[in-house]
């Protein structure tokens, strides 16, 4: 039967010694940051468009509405 990848990664962390696994940790967390660092600027991205929507939608109708 062959290894699953979850038990090939368990037993990968078994041989590392205390230095490789921090390197590993260190490894994660930059790739998580980066991920919250992508969405947060797809979320402003985002922001500034229904902004620039409301703010030309405003012109037209000649006030702000403010929607929830």
């Amino acid at each position: 039967m062959k290894n699953s990848p979850k038990l090939a990664i368990l037993q990968s962390l078994d041989v590392m010694d205390q230095m490789q696994m921090e390197n590993v940790l260190v490894y994660i967390r930059e790739i998580l940051q980066r991920s919250e660092r992508h969405d947060s600027k797809n979320f402003k991205k985002e922001a500034m468009k229904e902004i620039r929507q409301a703010l030309r939608q405003s012109k037209r109708t000649g006030g702000l509405q403010l929607s929830a």
